[in-house]
């Protein structure tokens, strides 16, 4: 028989549902609130500034204004910062620029930094004709491949302290014509510059420490360094003076019989050549390592280029003269000063093929220097003054070194000018000695 739920059964098992369904309903909703308080507002809308007031915010090719420095922040020390301007960017803060006539006074005032670095550059065309009116903004310094910011920048002319070498070694021909230039030499020079003598052949004389380029002393100095030259001719290897002079047919030295006792034939030995160049020119620049750093310190050296038998090497002469910020400028003369040489000299092609022995050419370019190459008399007179004129009136760059003051090492330098068809001549490099930087 089957048995159904009476009504009231299934009234209160109704109830019960509608209930259990109403708890399930309230446990729910007390979830979905606790779960939307961890949940952050939205951000308020902020109302934006009009963009019609722009021209008192931005200034039309310098962007917006720079930011005002925290006052708490480390500041660096004055006239001593090392921040490097980007390789690939344009230094937009301009440097010092000296005004006319006052270089001087300004390269004096930053030289009291001990990281100043200061370097002389002339710039050339493709005529070897000096380049002006170039600003600041045509160059670009790197020293030890990292870019500098350009603290300094000058176009004045700058007083010359020169140590004028002169070779006495030279055949008495090119001797010949070095004498008769010496009355150039003086007119090359202005009142402000001063000079000193150096004559070498096997040995350095300085026949006069530093003197007035305008005094009476230099005329009488370069008068008396004239001398005749070396005449070496060729070896004598037969005929009636063979074996030396004779009297009676008997040799007046037996020691230049050929052969001697022994008889036959010998070959006579030639006397080798002395050119004490490297020795020469350390002692000038020894000399000019005490001037006073207001004038630029030239080493003129009056040569045919030839080295040999010096005491002192060319590296540590040439490391002597780049601690010292000496440059080295001279005038090619004899075999090294042919036309193909010198031609091929301007054309800074080395010379090594036809003049081994020639280094000239490798200190001017070690230095920041130049180098003219005269055959004639004429030509080594014009050299003078074109020469004095080059170093006077190059231009004047200075950066802050980002390399510490206790670092010794050599440091390499390297000037661009950033326009085409021109060539750059600055020192290559220099060594950081107290010598240098103590302005």
């Amino acid at each position: 028989m089957e048995i159904r739920p009476s009504h009231r059964e299934l009234g209160v098992r109704s109830g019960f549902l509608v209930v259990m369904l109403v708890l399930a309903f309230t446990v729910s909703a007390q979830q979905q609130k606790q779960k939307s308080q961890n949940v952050p507002d939205a951000p308020t809308p902020q109302s934006s500034e009009s963009l019609d007031d722009l021209a008192s915010h931005v200034t039309p090719g310098q962007g917006t204004p720079p930011e005002t420095p925290d006052a708490n922040a480390p500041q660096q020390p004055a006239g001593a910062s090392t921040q490097q301007a980007p390789a690939n960017d344009v230094q937009r803060t301009p440097p010092e620029v000296a005004a006319p006539g006052q270089m001087q006074k300004e390269i004096t005032r930053f030289r009291v930094n001990t990281n100043f670095v200061s370097v002389p550059v002339t710039v050339l065309d493709k005529k070897h004709q000096q380049v002006a009116g170039l600003t600041w903004h045509d160059f670009q310094v790197f020293e030890n491949n990292q870019r500098q910011t350009i603290s300094f920048f000058s176009t004045d002319a700058i007083p010359l302290s020169v140590a004028l070498v002169i070779d006495q070694s030279l055949p008495r021909d090119v001797m010949s014509k070095v004498n008769n230039s010496f009355g150039a030499i003086q007119g090359a020079f202005t009142a402000s510059d001063e000079i000193a003598v150096f004559t070498y052949s096997n040995g350095v004389n300085n026949p006069t420490v530093f003197t007035a380029a305008q005094g009476s002393r230099l005329p009488a100095v370069l008068q008396a360094a004239k001398v005749q030259g070396q005449d070496l001719g060729a070896p004598v290897v037969g005929g009636v003076f063979y074996g030396g002079p004779r009297i009676n047919n008997q040799s007046v030295d037996p020691n230049l019989e050929p052969g001697r006792s022994a008889g036959g034939q010998v070959t006579p030995i030639m006397p080798k050549e002395v050119h004490t160049l490297n020795d020469a020119i350390l002692e000038a620049g020894k000399a000019l390592s005490t001037r006073p750093h207001e004038q630029r310190r030239i080493i003129y050296v009056i040569s045919d280029g030839k080295e040999s038998r010096s005491k002192a090497s060319y590296r540590e002469v040439v490391r002597y003269l780049q601690a010292n910020q000496v440059a080295v400028y001279g005038t090619l003369v004899g075999d090294s000063a042919t036309w193909g040489l010198g031609y091929l000299d301007k054309l800074k092609i080395p010379l090594l093929p036809f003049s081994p022995d020639n280094i000239l050419p490798r200190y001017t370019a070690d230095t920041g220097g130049h180098l003219a190459s005269e055959f004639s008399q004429n030509g080594i007179q014009r050299s003078f003054a074109e020469l004095a004129a080059l170093a006077r009136t190059e231009y004047t760059i200075g950066y802050y070194s980002h390399v510490p003051v206790t670092d010794s090492r050599f440091r390499t330098i390297d000037v661009r000018v950033l326009r085409p068809n021109l060539d750059v001549i600055a020192e290559k490099g220099y060594y950081p000695t107290a010598t240098r930087f103590n302005r």
